[in-house]
């Protein structure tokens, strides 16, 4: 390698390694030791942990807590699959993280949030922190504790501070965003009568949707995460007092009852509902929506026509869980994403994606501090010429 070479390659590390370093890469993890006790524990048993960057200035005493997604485990069997995984044991995790998008550090990214307490809740339980059994099976050890480790890590950043905030967010993307709609309530009543406390939900607007068959396989997915982890009695009781449990994992039905402002960040093509609900992999037999799932271009005019449809059953789902509340927030776009509020490229960059001409972290910064209301819906795909490529896992 030449002299020329050798220095554009230090050149890229350095680069590199400063935007690392400015996205605050090395955030270690706090494990929840004394969760531990009260049997608030991963899959595997393993303590819980969240990553804490602290406030400053004028945010000392604001709070953002965001929580991870991941999916879910419906079974024992797929629950020992994930079990000694990342998604299953804190030892398997990552013990340091960077932060971007609405957890960025940086005021030109993320004026609006850059220096409040920000706080990333890693995902360990596979129900959306909604589980709790007691009795442990001595021959598959798995411990199904989401909400005990939810309400641990909770209780874990009141005492650090959290019992003064003026101001908070909850938040999560996928299952972490669902789990920011389940919790939301709970969250508010935890924190000062005088505190400004909102939600936002980031891809996890997760529909009672009818599939390809014509059934609806995700109510008996949702059904089955709900009977193997025992969320019944986890789920907001405003829910499940008028309808079954399972349904109350779908938001169109929690939401219609909340108290706590709720903010909407998803894409009516929402590329894991159109994967797993519109679509899921065992009612397509023949596979003929295999590429269509992976890129809507290669869609069939009849296929394109069903996704289209799909986006009318996602917006009456948003209007019959948020109705007409004036403390809603929607920004729903047509790009053909999952999760969008966690990236500095989605967020508020020069070429993030827009709806009516705004950025999320706008529209979100705008909404939580009452300077302007935000319901936006994009118009139908594929429309937006700023949708950015972007496609994470629930």
């Amino acid at each position: 390698m030449d002299g020329s070479s050798l220095g554009k390659w230090l050149c890229l590390i350095v680069y590199i390694l400063t935007l690392l370093r400015t996205e605050g890469a090395s955030i270690p993890m706090t494990i929840v030791q004394a969760a531990v006790a009260r049997g608030a524990v991963c899959l595997d048993g393993s303590p819980p942990g969240y990553h804490f960057e602290k406030g400053s200035g004028s945010g000392i005493n604001n709070w953002l807590v965001h929580m991870e997604g991941g999916g879910w485990c419906e079974s024992v069997e797929s629950c020992v699959s994930r079990r000694d995984t990342y998604k299953g044991s804190s030892l398997k995790m990552e013990k340091t993280m960077g932060f971007s998008g609405i957890l960025g550090s940086k005021q030109a990214a993320n004026p609006d949030f850059y220096n409040w307490n920000r706080i990333k809740i890693r995902y360990c339980d596979g129900s959306s922190f909604t589980g709790d059994v007691e009795a442990v099976d001595p021959k598959t050890k798995l411990y199904f504790r989401g909400e005990r480790i939810w309400q641990a890590v909770i209780d874990d950043l009141l005492a650090k501070g959290m019992r003064n905030a003026r101001n908070a967010i909850l938040s999560g993307c996928s299952a972490g965003g669902l789990a920011a709609i389940l919790h939301c309530d709970k969250f508010q009543s935890l924190l000062p009568a005088s505190a400004r406390v909102k939600c936002v939900s980031d891809a996890g607007y997760f529909i009672h949707g009818t599939d390809i068959s014509g059934g609806s396989r995700i109510e008996s997915f949702f059904g089955q995460v709900v009977k193997t982890h025992g969320s019944a009695k986890s789920l907001p009781a405003s829910c499940t007092s008028k309808t079954r449990p399972e349904l109350c994992f779908f938001p169109q039905y929690v939401a219609q009852t909340m108290r706590t402002p709720l903010f909407i960040i998803n894409s009516a093509y929402d590329s894991w509902q159109i994967k797993n609900i519109l679509a899921p992999t065992a009612v397509d037999s023949k596979k003929e929506w295999k590429n269509c799932k992976l890129d809507l271009k290669k869609c069939s005019a009849t296929q394109l026509q069903t996704v289209q449809n799909y986006r009318t059953q996602f917006l009456k789902a948003v209007n019959i869980g948020l109705g007409s509340s004036s403390s809603r927030g929607l920004w729903i776009n047509s790009c053909y994403a999952h999760c969008q509020s966690g990236s500095v490229s989605t967020w508020l960059a020069d070429k993030s994606p827009l709806v009516g001409n705004v950025k999320i972290g706008k529209a979100v910064g705008d909404w939580f501090y009452d300077r302007s209301a935000f319901e936006k819906i994009d118009c139908a795909y594929p429309c937006n010429p700023t949708c950015v490529s972007i496609d994470s896992e629930s």
